[in-house]
Parts: structure tokens; sequence; C-alpha cells
């Protein structure tokens, strides 16, 4: 009954971005070739001058959280547009992967959906510092095939994501057996979801079950696996090539809308965090200082469907 069973591999969206010394008007970009500073305690990146781009020369790479990898993207692409000299390269992983790698010095940035010390041991997480950049959110999405299904409670979540229901009947749609497709144990979207939705409950490891390791490749599987439901972020969703293609469920009779999130009418949402190993120094803090100026925060930002961090 399942079309496209396959695994899809994970949408490695690594991107490199040129800029160098100088300035223009838009927001501030981060520092290459950092060696990790003494740490200090976690905060958020702190907002540049209206109207400046600080360009600093040498290269930086970001990993971790597919959530927030369009984000990281387009404000790196914006940051070329303003500077040369400079290269940012852009990488997914998920945000275990990017806290590990970040932690072990491996690249300048990890991105995060959760906080470092639920992913890395008290030590290590310690020496991390969080700039928050951003509020996401996600959304439950099934396949165009799943008719009549709108809304899933809590309650109706935690019955399908824990096998109790196994039939789209059960919940108010046509007789089609439910395919879970879930994130690997290190993601942050996987941990969000359960963390706020499924809390407690123990998710199901047999029947229709599959794992993709993006945001991307959950998408992908989505649109072409008959009776799948999966956890995809705001930015994927509200993709013009991917949201004819997919159902978006509310949650508890909410609407999953960054307004909503902004509100806190809709839970499904995390804050985005971007890591440094110690306080950011050279293109590392340019790149941060960017993230929090005008032209991310308040053109890209709402663009990729992403919330402003709330000041």
């Amino acid at each position: 009954m399942i079309n496209g069973m396959r695994r899809f591999s994970a949408l490695a969206i690594a991107a490199t971005v040129v800029l160098a010394a100088c300035s223009a008007s838009s927001t501030p970009s981060p520092a290459a070739t950092d060696t990790p500073a003494a740490p200090t305690a976690m905060t958020s990146a702190a907002p540049s001058a209206a109207g400046t781009v600080n360009c600093v020369t040498g290269s930086i790479t970001t990993a971790g959280s597919t959530a927030l990898q369009p984000l990281i993207q387009d404000a790196a692409t914006a940051y070329d547009a303003a500077c040369s000299g400079a290269t940012v390269t852009v990488t997914g992983g998920g945000s275990g992967t990017g806290l590990s790698q970040v932690d072990a010095g491996s690249v300048q940035i990890g991105a995060s959906d959760v906080l470092a010390n639920t992913k890395l041991a008290t030590p290590d997480a310690d020496t991390l510092v969080d700039h928050v950049v951003c509020r996401q959110g996600w959304i439950v999405v099934t396949n165009k095939d799943v008719t009549g299904v709108t809304n899933l409670t809590t309650q109706q979540n935690i019955d399908v994501w824990t096998g109790v229901d196994t039939n789209w009947k059960q919940v108010g749609g046509p007789d089609l057996p439910i395919v879970l497709i879930f994130r690997p144990q290190g993601s942050g979207t996987r941990a969000t979801f359960k963390k706020i939705v499924l809390g407690s409950a123990t998710e199901a490891t047999g029947g229709q079950v599959l794992t993709e390791d993006s945001n991307g490749a959950v998408t992908t599987a989505v649109t072409t696996t008959n009776g799948a439901v999966s956890v995809i972020g705001f930015s994927y969703y509200n993709d013009p090539a991917n949201k004819p293609l997919l159902n978006g469920l509310q949650l508890d009779g909410t609407d999953a809308t960054i307004a909503n999130v902004g509100s806190g009418t809709y839970k499904l949402a995390a804050d985005g965090n971007l890591y440094t190993k110690g306080a950011a120094t050279g293109l590392t803090a340019a790149f941060l200082d960017f993230m929090m100026g005008p032209q991310v925060q308040g053109t890209i930002i709402p663009k990729d469907s992403y919330g402003p961090v709330a000041h």
C-alpha cells in the first residue's frame, strides 16, 4: 500500500557565499577562520546598526538544523550580495550534528532547534554560547490522499505516533494505513515535536514506520508515500513547490501560522539557536550580527516563514 517506501537521501544544502570587507546597506555577517574564545554565558546575538553591513574576510561553516537551514542559506546569500572576500558554507545534518561539530571545533556555527544541554553532556554544553536568531514553527503534514483530516488534537497525535491508531479512518480519514515518517534520534525537529506534543508517550517502533534524515527528505517522502504523515518546518511547508503536494493539519484546532506562533496560541514552536564555541569573533560575529539586523529580521525571516526574535 505504500508508494515509494524507499529512503530519501538528505538534502544537503551546502552553499558557498563569497563575501569581502565592504560596507553596504542591509545587515552584518560572521567572521571567518575563528579560533574559539573563552566561553561566556548563553546570550542572544546583538542587532547591528540599522543600514550597515559589517563585511569581514575569511571563511566559516555552519552545520546542523535542517529546519533552520533555509533561513541561514538566504541570510548567507544576502550577505554575499553586500560583500565579497569571505566564504560562508551552509550545511545541514540535524541539530545533534550541528552541536557536536561546533563543540568539536569542526564548524564555527552549530544550528539547533533545541538547547545544547539536551544533546551534549554538561561540560561540553557549557562551553557553547547560544545566539537566538528567530522563532520557528513546525506543522504536521500528510500525503494528499489522506482526505477528510484537517486537524489532529494533541491526543490524536499521541495515538497516531505511538501506534494506537494505525488507519486514517480512526481519525476521520479514509480507509488507509497510517505511515509514520520519523526523523533520526539526533533531530531537533523530532525532539521538539516529542517534547511539545507527545510528551512522555513512547513512539511507535513497529508497523508502517520510515525514517528520513532531513526536513527536505521528509517532505519528499510524505508527498510520494501513500498514507504518510510527518512533521516539517513552516519554511518547507510554505515553499510553493511543496505546499500543493501536502495536507497541512491544524494542531488542537489552531492554524499553523507565524502569527499564531507569535501570539502563543500555536504551541509547536521553538527558538532558532545558532551556537558558537565560546564568544563569536571575526566573520562569525559579523554574520551573527547580520542575522539580527534589519534585512534578515525584517525581510528574510517573514519571507521564509520564520518569526523575528522577541525583544
